[in-house]
């Protein structure tokens, strides 16, 4: 399905008096699955256990920055 068929399908499912900012949040939403599945068939993906690192390497240094420290935990 193109880009464009997409957009035509999902303004269908909306409700008539849907807002343009509600399209623009739909629209928003359905490109970034669509981005995401092409991700997954080229292969960029991280396992469960390599997100868990990340977010956790990410929240370390979040708390360090709000702390006022500069340190990193060793990955």
């Amino acid at each position: 399905m193109t880009d464009k068929q997409a957009v035509v399908d999902a303004l269908q499912r909306l409700p008539e008096n849907v807002s343009l900012d509600e399209i623009k949040e739909e629209l928003k939403i359905m490109a970034s699955v669509r981005r995401g599945r092409a991700d997954v068939v080229a292969g960029r993906t991280k396992t469960h256990q390599e997100a868990e690192r990340l977010l956790e390497s990410w929240a370390t240094t979040w708390n360090s920055k709000q702390s006022g420290q500069t340190r990193r935990l060793p990955t």
